[in-house]
């Protein structure tokens, strides 16, 4: 038996992100062991990139909004298949993690007066987004990270989780090996907090960084957890198009939220002509009462932009597919037009957008003072994941396991809604920390199989042996990872059809034999091939899932389209998709009724229509 290092700890967080480190600083006010294990440096978190804001009903601009109304606009973007006790802890708790946040010394953009600004964005109803220019996520980071480097927090960095640990039902650790030198350690705890982003990698568009591989995800499913609803993938209407070198990268919703509008190559205004019946009492059906919104005129409806995720990015397929798109195959955001409205539009966009002026001009060389962007849906967002207790982000069939933030599920439905992210992180991760502390103070350590931890490490050790045979005929993991995502791309994206989800389902039983033959080679010191080859088995995983739940859901619902089944069905608008591994080690999917909502939460949906 191999000798690995050992750390032992009371709670243990999988992931440095918004949600890890606000579980990490919960766990830690208990004056309990806490450690953090996080696949790259501590502050390259995907959270850096969300830059639109932070949802949350402070009416600080508005004093119209609520918790209620804030409830009614993401169950209503989620179409009403959210975990309705999520949503509702969510929209109540989110002022208050947006306030802890400034008095741990966030910089919010602040109003004439002094509070809190906040920004229009798609699916509120009322300007809802606490915001820090266009690089919220960073501030957001920032602070969560400046605040708990003082809580005694263990952190680990660059490690990759392998395999959780189990000591008859319960997790009690995880064998994970170290990036830079490839050597196993092994991590014990009473209670464990997966906080590891989403499957983006999944797909050969995204706008997520190399970390999101579904890791926990798949962890978790390994583990004998729950997954559900794993057909919803948001695809963010706004990705860069051109040059290749940044096809993918994320525009912000604050771009539309400040002004911007979608035309075609003929430069058509588009989406006036495609509000949905039930958003027409809300949305503008003509330019000037659309700027008048995003300059804050309570009393005009939004601009058709700002309406749900999934609708604005089928808009854009829709003008693409009918020939209207730009030459690169995608449609114009401009927010260059302001000029017209604002003598110091360039001072404006570039105070309100810094981000996006500098990645445009630098990566593009487009100024977007003075031209617009060329720009197309992008993979964003899985609404998928864990299956957890609402109240404690516990998973509901592995005790000691919590998770939260986008590898979990249940808040955002079937679209989540901007904004809706980042103050789901702050308000879970609080929670999963909160609970996962209380687990670890009423349970006794459980113990490490020695012989488990063996045959998980000797099979994440398989490639270099298959890499050292003579003659092998066995691939690199790159070229596998690159057919799931092209075939992803294809077959389970935007628009979905029964003929090519099943293609997709028997390209997936392929692409596990080729990653059971990958080989990988030289040693284990600084290899990124091995590092590939570990994502592939969690890339696998949850493409598998999501193509599964894909098949299962047949009717058109929030983020999940599909071209036979264009009309939602009743018979699904209260059900859930629910995937464990099954016995036989095959995947199971079935549908599950949501319970039902209590009475005082329908008279909140009631009053708020």
């Amino acid at each position: 038996m191999a000798d690995y290092q050992t750390h032992e700890h009371d709670v243990l967080i999988i992931g440095a992100g918004g949600a890890g480190l606000r579980a990490a600083i919960e766990a830690s006010r208990t004056g309990l062991k806490v450690g953090l294990v996080c696949k790259s440096l501590l502050g390259k978190a995907h959270t850096v990139m969300a830059e639109g804001g932070i949802a949350a009903a402070l009416a600080n601009v508005d004093d119209r909004d609520n918790w209620r109304v804030h409830f009614a606009d993401t169950m209503r973007g989620g179409q009403y298949v959210n975990n309705w006790r999520m949503a509702e802890i969510h929209a109540k708790e989110a002022p208050d993690r947006v306030r802890e946040l400034e008095s741990w010394g966030a910089v919010f953009d602040r109003t004439p007066d002094g509070r809190i600004l906040q920004r229009n964005f798609g699916g509120h109803r009322y300007p809802r987004l606490a915001h820090v220019g266009d690089r919220t996520g960073l501030e957001l980071i920032r602070t969560l990270q400046d605040h708990g480097i003082h809580q005694g927090i263990d952190v680990h960095m660059e490690h990759t989780v392998v395999t959780l640990l189990k000591s008859g039902d319960r997790v009690s650790g995880v064998l994970a090996y170290e990036r830079e030198r490839g050597r196993f350690k092994v991590f014990k705890a009473r209670s464990i907090v997966l906080a590891t982003g989403g499957i983006g990698r999944a797909y050969k568009i995204t706008s997520n960084s190399w970390e999101y591989t579904g890791d926990g995800h798949a962890l978790a499913y390994d583990a004998g957890a729950e997954l559900i609803d794993m057909e919803f993938v948001q695809f963010h209407p706004t990705g860069m198009i051109w040059p290749p070198s940044v096809m993918g990268i994320l525009v912000t919703e604050g771009v539309r939220g400040e002004g911007g509008i979608l035309t075609n190559k003929d430069g058509t205004r588009f989406m006036f002509g495609q509000i949905p019946d039930n958003y027409k009492a809300q949305t503008a059906d003509n330019p000037e009462e659309g700027w008048r919104y995003c300059q804050g005129d309570k009393d005009a409806r939004r601009p058709p932009e700002l309406l749900t995720r999934d609708h604005v990015a089928r808009c854009i397929v829709k003008e693409i597919k009918e020939g209207r798109g730009s030459p690169h195959g995608g449609v114009y955001l401009d927010i260059a037009w302001i000029k017209e409205k604002l003598p110091n539009a360039a001072e404006h966009i570039k105070r309100k957008l810094p981000s996006m002026y500098h990645q445009f001009k630098q990566l593009a060389d487009i100024d977007i003072t003075t031209e617009a962007m060329e720009i197309g849906p992008t993979t964003h967002y899985v609404m998928g994941g864990i299956r957890v207790d609402a109240d404690t982000q516990m998973t509901t069939t592995v005790p000691g396991l919590f998770a939260c933030g986008e590898c979990a599920s249940g808040i955002n439905g079937a679209n989540r809604l901007g904004g809706n992210s980042l103050s789901d992180i702050i308000v879970f991760g609080k929670r999963a920390g909160e609970y996962a502390a209380k687990f670890a103070q009423e349970h006794d350590a459980g113990s490490v199989d020695q012989a488990e931890v063996e045959e998980a490490a000797r099979r994440a050790l398989e490639p270099f042996e298959r890499g050292a045979k003579e003659g092998s005929s066995a691939e690199g993991p790159y070229k596998v990872q690159y057919d799931l995502q092209e075939m992803m791309q294809d077959l389970v994206g935007i628009v979905r059809r029964e003929d090519e989800m099943q293609r997709a389902l028997e390209g997936l039983g392929k692409l596990w034999e080729r990653a059971k033959r990958v080989a990988v080679h030289g040693h284990r010191e600084y290899n990124p091939g091995w590092h590939t080859a570990i994502d592939l088995k969690n890339l696998l995983t949850v493409s598998e899932a999501v193509t599964r739940s894909a098949l299962q859901r047949k009717e058109s619902r929030g983020a999940h389209f599909r071209d036979d089944f264009e009309a939602k069905d009743p018979a699904f608008g209260s059900v859930n998709t629910v995937l464990r591994r099954g016995a036989d080690g095959g995947m199971d999917v079935r549908l599950e009724t949501i319970p039902e909502m209590p009475e005082h939460l329908k008279e909140v949906i009631k009053e708020m229509q």
